[in-house]
């Protein structure tokens, strides 16, 4: 079979970023030396985000408006899966309303599983694929991982026509080298040291499979324009490209305005990097865990076109933010601390699982109906149509409400009821082909919400059940753009 290239891709970081000043300034009474760590920002997950709704946003960026009808597997690489035991690949499968035959995969344990998955998507997987990798790393308060973790997804089509990028060369090495492990039954992973990781490491594996890649692609180090190598080591780059003997370009690591995003971290600066290439750049990504792996890419002439089609960037996603310091409120979003939230918070919430499935044709990408005799829209669809002067049995066509424009009809922030991240905004979203939708809003941020704002929907965590380890998923509204 031959090799497959990158079709498209796109990315999605996170709104909610945290001053590290922040965190420095919550543990400068024990751990003071976290000062001199405290430039820039990082990225973090709000609560209701996690490792499939970030994917689905940066899938929906890959995908754009195009045909995903022949779509044959998607592959999500994570090391923060909510479920052990539950294909999270195949709740993205819903979500993006992808054809139920669409192969679901999950890929972890390393990470280097997001780089090493894409490098076996391309030369193995089906001709039409989606890969994508998506992670929220959880750091123990007061290390250095808190200060340099961040959060993100990046997402990749696969396939053998208008390739925008076809991989040349790629290489791995499996070896038992641990610079850090993370137990089933942990929160948090446990690093070794700096030094032994770089000088063993970094500075004797990543060479030898660098090496591989390029024999095979037949060209030397002076042939790469772009290296992108990802790490929660500060310097490692720097310090892997002179070993190499690299003078090219050192793609951007986003430390100062997303933080280390895990599995995604190489992809997304594979991603930054697409945005930045000139056809026959070649891009060399590598990645460290257990092992390295490198791929080697070659950019062709479709990129200038595809660029100009694309409707948003990540240097655009990296913009639109909101800045807090409020550290206690990251801590609590990732779990690090139990607030008491008062008696209005032990509300059960299971989930009826025979309702998930038997609506799950509406419910999981958002699918309204469009009554076929009068044109209104209505979301659930109803055994009839909602319209008064009509209420035709249902013959309804099938319509995704998931990237039609909205705006802020009413709202309220309720500052009364038990909501994770106070106040919750809740009102109704005015869609421009006639639907009127009840919607949590998320993401709203310190300008507030005004009727008429301009809304775009997100895929989130709608309910979590804590006692049994379940999410319910939903569509949430947010602004179309937010204050940085």
């Amino acid at each position: 079979m031959a090799d497959n290239g990158i079709t498209s891709f796109g990315a999605y970081v996170p709104r909610l970023r945290l001053e590290r000043t922040a965190i420095a300034a919550v543990h400068r009474w024990m751990a003071p030396s976290l000062k001199g760590l405290a430039k820039g920002e990082r990225a973090f997950a709000s609560w209701d985000e996690d490792a499939i709704t970030m994917a689905v946003e940066a899938a929906r960026d890959a995908l754009g408006g195009s045909d995903r009808g022949a779509i044959e597997a998607l592959t999500l690489a994570s090391t923060t899966f909510p479920y052990a035991d539950l294909q999270n690949s195949a709740i993205a499968i819903g979500a993006l309303g992808l054809d139920g035959r669409t192969r679901a995969s999950d890929v972890g344990g390393s990470q280097r599983a997001g780089l090493g998955g894409l490098v076996q998507a391309l030369r193995t997987g089906p001709r039409d694929a989606l890969y994508i990798a998506s992670d929220r790393p959880r750091a123990k308060p007061a290390s250095v991982s808190e200060m340099g973790f961040g959060a993100g997804a990046a997402a990749f089509r696969l396939g053998s026509e208008n390739m925008i990028a076809r991989i040349v060369g790629a290489a791995n090495v499996t070896t038992q080298f641990i610079d850090h492990f993370r137990a089933s039954d942990h929160d948090h992973d446990y690093f070794w040291e700096e030094r032994w990781v770089r000088d063993e490491g970094h500075a004797k594996l990543l060479p030898e499979v660098v090496r591989t890649a390029l024999d095979e692609a037949g060209v030397g180090i002076a042939d790469v324009t772009t290296l992108v190598m990802a790490s929660p080591l500060r310097g490692s780059a720097v310090a892997v490209a002179k070993r190499l003997g690299f003078t090219g370009t050192l793609a951007a690591d986003f430390g100062e305005t997303i933080g280390y995003a895990g599995t995604a971290q190489p992809l997304l600066m594979l991603a930054g990097a697409l945005e930045e290439a000139k056809p026959g750049d070649r891009i060399l990504v590598l990645a460290f865990g257990t092992g390295a792996e490198a791929l080697l890419l070659e950019v062709t002439d479709a990129i200038e076109p595809y660029r100009k089609t694309r409707g948003h960037s990540l240097a655009g996603r990296i913009a639109d933010r909101i800045v807090t310091g409020d550290y206690l409120r990251m801590a609590s979003f990732y779990g690090e601390i139990d607030l008491d939230w008062g008696m209005r918070a032990e509300k059960g919430g299971k989930a009826a699982l025979t309702t998930l499935y038997r609506e799950a044709g509406q419910l999981a990408a958002l699918v309204a109906g469009k009554c076929r005799a009068c044109g209104t829209v209505q979301f659930p669809q109803l055994p009839y149509c909602v319209n008064s002067a009509c209420q035709a049995k249902a013959a309804f066509e099938q319509i995704s409400l998931v990237d039609e424009p909205a705006k802020v009809l009413t709202f309220t922030a309720d500052h009364l009821s038990y909501y994770p991240a106070p106040p919750a905004y809740v009102g109704f979203a005015q869609f421009e082909i006639g639907a009127r939708l009840l919607m949590e809003i998320v993401d709203v941020g310190a300008r507030g919400l005004e009727v008429g704002t301009p809304l775009r929907l997100v895929y989130r965590i709608k309910e979590p059940d804590k006692a049994r380890g379940f999410n319910r998923y939903f569509w949430k509204a947010t602004p179309v753009a937010s204050e940085g």
